[in-house]
């Protein structure tokens, strides 16, 4: 019977939580508020793409992804003090912009309801019948 998760994928997940741990840890004020969204391994575990998101500007997410590539040997050690494999993959850090572009998409989507909203609203009031005359009024 296979297994339901290859060893990539269960060794990508461990260095992700273990990965935000580490970061979290670090003292460099250049860093920010960072999440680790995902980690991507080769499959002889040699280097890793490691993936992190903040909600801060794309120069913020910049600068954060070059200092933790500059500290990416210090994780890198740390990793190897708490995993258990025979190879520490070599770090390689990107800025994901997956989130933000969700909250994004997310603030067009309700723009777009309340203005659906707005106008639904505007014809109902037009509909209503004329308290004066009992008759539908159209403002064509």
């Amino acid at each position: 019977m296979p297994k339901e998760f290859s060893r990539t994928s269960r060794i990508n997940q461990q260095l992700q939580e273990v990965l935000s741990v580490l970061i979290r840890d670090l003292r460099d004020p250049r860093i920010g508020d960072i999440t680790v969204t995902a980690v991507d391994a080769a499959a002889d575990m040699r280097s890793a793409n490691v993936k992190v998101s903040s909600f801060a500007d794309d120069a913020a997410l910049a600068q954060s992804v070059k200092a933790l590539n500059h500290a990416g040997g210090k994780l890198r050690r740390d990793l190897g003090r708490q995993l258990t494999l025979r190879y520490i993959p070599e770090l390689r850090f990107l800025a994901d912009r997956g989130l933000r572009e969700g909250d994004r998409m997310a603030a067009i989507i309700r723009e777009a309801r309340a203005a659906d909203d707005r106008i639904a609203a505007a014809r109902q009031q037009a509909d209503e019948p004329d308290a004066d005359h009992g008759e539908v009024r159209r403002d064509e």
